[in-house]
């Protein structure tokens, strides 16, 4: 199979190859099962920059391997695209981890103080009402109303 690309549709799979291998190793290295198993690919691609008229977005280190360019690697779209996937992974997450939270304190409250009576609302039920009041208090407030008490459990 033979398959073509301008300079400009090549520059694109190169930024798309990057924040793919860092969104695999930003945080864990490359020592992982994961980015080791997507480093001949990321090899290849990157090897044929010169080929495609991109040679500036690449780089070789010593032992050989490549790694994007600073030009590819700080590219403010780049950066861009980077900072917006961390800011949603953060929000997520902390909604997602408090309302976890809040409804296993629910849960167990309700059956200490109820047992027996009254099914307690789904689980989902109840993760979609706390998750909708946090983000509803997220996007009015941002961090501004979150407390973190000391000698807790955290």
């Amino acid at each position: 199979m033979k398959v073509s690309f301008t300079a400009k549709e090549y520059r694109q799979l190169l930024e798309l190859v990057h924040l793919g291998m860092w969104s695999v190793t930003g945080y864990q290295g490359d020592d992982t099962a994961a980015a080791k198993r997507f480093f001949d690919i990321d090899q290849k691609l990157l090897g044929l920059a010169t080929e495609f008229g991109c040679a500036d977005l690449v780089e070789e280190f010593k032992d050989g391997t490549l790694q994007p360019a600073p030009k590819l690697a700080e590219d403010d779209r780049v950066r861009e695209i980077q900072s917006e996937f961390q800011n949603d992974v953060f929000w997520h997450e902390l909604v997602t981890r408090m309302a976890d939270r809040d409804v296993a304190g629910e849960q167990a409250k309700r059956a200490l103080d109820t047992p027996g009576i009254d099914p307690a609302p789904s689980r989902d039920e109840q993760l979609k009402k706390i998750e909708e009041r946090y983000w509803a208090e997220f996007e009015k407030n941002d961090l501004a109303s979150v407390v973190v008490l000391r000698g807790g459990r955290g």
